[in-house]
């Protein structure tokens, strides 16, 4: 267990703050020694993943920051079209989409490229370009913080939301995640619909892209729009999308005709929030340490210097705009801590 660490090289913002205590758990063995200790016994915790879903808001954490770095990625079960593959929290999420596309199994390719590691993945219920964690997660095994017992959550009681889970929710902070098992398969339909997908495609002379071939243009379409946290500290999308009531969605269309949008269950429509922050002037936005990304008015970026309350004051007077100006609430994806 080290002391007084910095955890500017554990958070994509790149904000320092010192943690009063660290462990970097690399097998859950490891977990098992650290909950005997007297130091966890007394002190509060923090588990960190990859560091890309937070916002480090004071210079001191007054506990023990726990990262997850424990490694794995392996086959359970063959069975026929499907394949279930298991994979430790630690492992770098990126590197594992593309491993399985290029084992050819279908199922996390349109989710390629999003920063951080495999046991972050069903806390957020990340998503993108039309597929969400959801979608193929299958089970994950957890420790409790507090009893070192182990559990495993099935899909159904992981309670998944968009961009929510019940380790988000209702469960926030008591359990760890030590590795997830996901269901994949060996052909299926790739989703072209969402975003500018075909559109890129189409530009790169690709009508009927293989899978690999999406998983690449994924990548380059994220290169393209979001900055390299190690050149700009940024946490990617800042905010969630609202789901508005349809009824909301048909007011603001007619004085906003180009709003883009798509429908969702029970008459509720999603509204993208890069567009509303945009349309609110804020694209491009800065000040000496901290702003808004030119080239995608979700990300909020840290140019040095600042702290994490820079940006939960950028971030509020962002929402307050957009309410003004729309009428919608859009709330942080990101954990403030």
């Amino acid at each position: 267990m080290k002391t007084n660490i910095n955890l500017q090289p554990y958070n994509s913002f790149g904000f320092n703050a010192t943690a009063k205590y660290f462990v970097d758990i690399n097998d859950t063995k490891e977990l098992d020694r650290l909950f005997k200790t007297p130091e966890y016994k007394n002190e509060k915790h923090l588990i960190l993943s990859g560091g890309n879903n937070i916002l480090l808001t004071k210079e001191f954490f007054d506990g023990i920051v726990i990262l997850m770095n424990n490694k794995g990625i392996k086959t359970v079960a063959d069975e026929g079209n499907q394949v279930i593959v298991r994979a430790q929290a630690g492992e770098d999420w990126p590197e594992f989409v593309k491993k399985m596309v290029e084992k050819g199994l279908y199922g996390v390719e349109n989710l390629a490229h999003i920063p951080g590691k495999v046991g972050a993945a069903p806390v957020q219920n990340i998503g993108a370009y039309g597929m969400e964690l959801k979608d193929s997660f299958l089970k994950c095994e957890a420790v409790n913080l507090e009893t070192g017992r182990k559990r495993v959550f099935d899909n159904k009681e992981c309670v998944f939301g968009y961009r929510s889970s019940i380790f988000k929710t209702m469960l926030r902070g008591q359990y760890v995640i030590t590795s997830v098992d996901f269901r994949l398969t060996k052909n299926a339909e790739l989703k072209l619909e969402y975003g500018n997908i075909r559109s890129y495609l189409s530009e790169q002379g690709i009508n009927e892209p293989s899978l690999q071939q999406l998983h690449d243009a994924i990548c380059a379409i994220r290169d393209a729009k979001l900055p390299d946290p190690k050149a700009i500290g940024n946490a990617g999308s800042f905010f969630k999308n609202p789901v508005i009531k349809a009824e909301q969605f048909e007011i603001l269309q007619q004085q906003y005709p180009e709003m883009p949008h798509y429908d969702e269950p029970n008459g509720k429509v999603k509204v993208p929030a890069g567009w509303l922050i945009e349309q609110a002037g804020w694209k491009g936005w800065h000040d000496e340490h901290v702003g808004v990304y030119e080239k995608q008015a979700l990300v909020l970026v840290h140019y040095g210097g600042g702290s994490g309350n820079d940006i939960v004051t950028l971030a509020q007077r962002i929402q307050a705009s957009v309410k003004e100006k729309f009428g919608i609430t859009i709330n942080p994806e990101v954990n403030f801590i």
